[in-house]
C-alpha cells in the first residue's frame, strides 16, 4: 500500500479561502477566544504527522493480527497501545473538548479534518478516540456538574475511553424494544442489568477504565422509545479521589469476528447489576444519546471519506507506475514497452470519479462542520438557520459519504486489477474496512428515511429551504462570468430538487409508501446537488486565485468541470426513479419474490 500523505494543502485551501472560517469564528465570541488561524494550521500539521508516521504504519498489522479475546479480556493489535499513548501525549483526546474541563475547545471545522486524517490512516484506530469524543460530548451537554467533574477531565486527558451501548440482540434500529433494566437505588445511583451487542471499543487494554453510555429502562418506564433513559456505567468504580475502585460488574462476553476493522474491538457487553448514574432526565435518554449519535453519524461519514482518500492515493500511484498496452491515440511513451494505465479512458474515469467526489465530500463535510459551529456557538437567526441545515445534512453526510467511500475503495481495487484483490497491496483491506460504515450508526436506508420522512416531509419541505436559500444567494452574488458554466447547471439542479420534493410530498398524501421507495434516491439527489454547490464555491475561489498557484487551481477547475459534466447528471436518473412511485416495488406479492 502506498504511504499515506495528509492532504493539508487542500484542507487549508478549504478552511481559509473557500469557507473563510476564521471570519466566521470572529463572529462567534465563545469560539474566537480560544481558536485562531495560526493555531489551527499548527494543529492540522501535527495531526498530519501523527497520522502519517504513527497510525498509518500500524494499520496493516492491526488488520492481520486483530484483537484477541481471552477470559473476558481484550488485547489490541501490536503497536496500538504505543500509538494510542503517543496520541494521548500529544493532547489529541482533548481537541474538541469543553475548555472548562481540560478540553481544547477546537471547532468542528478543525476536528472534522482531524477525523479524516485518522480515518485515512486507520479506521480501526480512529474508533477508539472517536467513540470517546462522542461520549464526552453527550456528557458535556447533558451530564450533571458532578458527572462532568468526575469523568470529563479523564476522558479529555486520554486516561479513560468510552463506548456507547445501544444495540441488543433483538433491538437494532428499534431501540424502543430494549430490555436492559435500570433500578433506582437509595443513594441516587441505578442498578443496571442487561446485555448489549456490537459495542465498539467496549473492552480493550488501551486504558485502565472504560465508561459505557448505556440505554436502559426503569421498571415503571413508558413503553417504546419514550421510556428510555441514559446512564454512564464505568467498568471500574471511581473513588472520591478519582482513583479506580471496585470492579463494577461490567464484562465482555465475547468479541465479533468481522469482515473488516479487525483491530477495532466489537464486543458483547454484559451488565450484571452494575452501578450506573443517570445522564439527563429520566425517560429522556434517547434525546441525550442522539447528541452522541449525530456526532458519530457525521464521523462515520468522514470514515467513508477517509478511506476513499486513501484509495485514491494508492490507485493514483499505482496507475502512474503500471505499464500496460498503448493509448488509443498513439503511444505516449514510445521509449517504454507500454504506456502507463493512466492513458486508458476507464482508468481515468475511475480516478477522476474518486478525485471529484473526494474533494467534493471534504468540502461538503467542512460546510456542514461550519454549520455545526455556528449552531453551537452562534445566536439569533444565524444560529437557527445553521442548526436547521446541520439537522438536514447529518443523514446526508453519513449515508452519501459512506456510499461514495465504499464505491471508491472498490474503484481503487479495480484500478489495481488482480493486485487489488490480493493481500500484498493492502487495497482489499480498505474495501473490507469501509463496508461497515454503510451499516453502523443507523444503516444508510435508515438515514435516507430520516432525511425524507422525518426531516423533509415532517417539516413540509421547510427544513430544505435554508440550504436552498443559501445556494440561491450564492448564485445571485456571483458576478464572475466565467462561473456561468457552473452556476447554470447548479441552478437547474436546485430547481429540479425543489420540483422533485414537491412531487414526493404531494404523492405521499395518497401513497405513503413513496417515502420509503424514494428515500435512498432522494438522499443521493440532495447529496449531488449540495456537492455541486460546494464545487461552485471552490471554482469561484480558484478562478480568482489561479495566478497565485496555477497548477493547484487549474486542477481544481478541471475537476470541477468533470464533476458537472460526468457526476452531477446522475441526479437525472435519480429523479426518474423517484417519479416511478411505489407501485413497481409494492405491486408484487411477497410470495412471488
Amino acid at each position: 500500500m502506498a504511504e499515506y500523505h495528509a492532504p493539508l494543502k487542500d484542507m487549508n485551501y478549504l478552511l481559509w479561502d473557500v469557507f473563510a472560517v476564521d471570519k466566521v469564528w470572529s463572529t462567534l465570541p465563545k469560539l474566537a477566544e480560544h481558536v485562531d488561524k495560526e493555531t489551527s494550521q499548527a494543529i492540522l500539521s501535527e495531526c498530519g504527522k501523527i497520522a502519517e508516521q504513527v497510525i498509518a504504519p500500524i494499520s496493516r498489522e492491526g488488520d492481520e493480527v486483530g484483537v484477541s479475546f481471552d477470559s473476558g479480556k481484550v488485547t489490541t493489535a501490536p503497536g496500538y497501545k504505543e500509538a494510542f499513548q503517543t496520541y494521548v501525549e500529544g493532547g489529541w483526546s482533548a481537541l474538541g473538548g469543553d475548555v472548562e474541563y481540560g478540553g481544547m475547545g477546537m471547532p468542528k471545522a478543525i476536528t472534522s479534518l482531524h477525523e479524516e486524517m485518522l480515518c485515512s490512516a486507520d479506521i480501526s484506530f480512529s474508533l477508539y478516540p472517536g467513540l470517546t469524543a462522542g461520549a464526552a460530548l453527550s456528557l458535556a451537554k447533558h451530564g450533571s456538574d458532578e458527572l462532568k467533574e468526575r469523568y470529563l477531565t479523564r476522558l479529555y486527558a486520554g486516561d479513560w475511553t468510552a463506548s456507547m451501548c445501544l444495540t441488543e440482540a433483538h433491538a437494532g434500529t428499534d431501540l424502543g424494544m430494549i430490555r436492559t433494566k435500570a433500578v433506582p437505588q437509595a443513594d441516587g445511583s441505578y442498578n443496571i442489568t442487561g446485555n448489549k451487542i456490537f459495542i465498539t471499543a467496549g473492552e480493550h487494554d488501551l486504558t485502565d477504565n472504560i465508561l459505557h453510555l448505556v440505554l436502559a429502562k426503569l421498571p415503571d418506564a413508558p413503553a417504546g422509545p419514550k421510556g428510555i433513559s441514559l446512564f454512564v456505567v464505568p467498568k471500574y468504580q471511581v473513588n472520591d479521589d478519582e482513583s479506580l475502585g471496585e470492579f463494577n460488574h461490567v464484562s465482555c462476553g465475547s468479541i465479533e469476528h468481522k469482515m473488516g476493522i479487525h483491530a477495532s474491538a466489537t464486543c458483547v457487553i454484559n451488565f450484571d447489576g452494575a452501578t450506573g448514574f443517570l445522564v439527563g432526565e429520566v425517560n429522556k435518554g434517547l434525546a441525550c444519546m442522539f447528541t452522541m449519535m449525530n456526532f458519530e453519524r457525521i464521523g462515520v461519514g468522514i470514515q467513508g471519506l477517509g478511506a476513499s482518500v486513501r484509495s485514491y492515493q494508492n490507485a493514483l500511484e499505482y496507475a502512474k507506475d503500471r505499464l500496460q498496452s498503448r493509448s488509443l491515440s498513439g503511444a505516449k511513451t514510445p521509449d517504454k514497452p507500454a504506456d502507463s494505465i493512466m492513458v486508458h479512458g476507464d482508468v481515468r474515469r475511475m480516478l477522476l470519479n474518486m478525485k471529484a467526489l473526494n474533494e467534493g465530500s471534504r468540502a461538503l463535510s467542512l460546510y456542514i462542520a461550519n454549520q455545526l459551529d455556528i449552531a453551537t456557538y452562534g445566536e439569533g437567526e444565524a444560529q437557527k438557520s445553521a442548526e436547521a441545515i446541520a439537522a438536514l445534512m447529518t443523514p446526508v453526510a453519513k449515508a452519501f459519504f459512506t456510499d461514495i467511500g465504499f464505491d471508491n475503495t472498490v474503484a481503487g481495487q479495480q484500478i489495481f486489477g488482480g493486485h487489488g484483490y490480493i493481500r500484498e497491496w493492502g487495497q482489499e483491506q480498505l474495501v473490507r474496512d469501509t463496508r461497515i460504515a454503510q451499516i453502523y450508526e443507523g444503516t444508510n436506508g435508515i438515514q435516507a428515511m430520516d432525511l425524507l420522512a422525518r426531516k423533509v416531509a415532517a417539516s413540509k419541505g421547510e427544513l430544505l429551504t435554508g440550504l436552498l436559500t443559501e445556494i440561491k444567494q450564492f448564485m445571485a452574488n456571483t458576478s464572475n462570468s466565467q462561473m456561468d458554466e457552473f452556476v447554470k447547471p447548479l441552478a437547474d439542479a436546485v430547481a429540479d430538487l425543489e420540483q422533485t420534493t414537491e412531487f414526493v410530498l404531494s404523492q405521499a398524501h395518497h401513497d405513503p409508501e413513496i417515502l420509503g421507495t424514494a428515500a435512498n434516491d432522494y438522499l443521493h439527489l440532495v447529496g449531488y446537488t449540495a456537492m455541486a454547490f460546494v464545487w461552485c464555491k471552490m471554482a469561484e475561489v480558484s478562478f480568482n486565485n489561479e495566478a497565485e498557484d496555477p497548477s493547484f487551481h487549474q486542477s481544481k477547475l478541471h475537476t470541477a468541470r468533470y464533476y458537472f459534466a460526468r457526476l452531477l447528471p446522475r441526479r437525472l436518473s435519480l429523479i426518474e426513479t423517484i417519479k416511478a412511485g411505489s407501485s413497481p416495488m409494492f405491486d408484487m406479492p411477497d410470495e412471488l419474490f
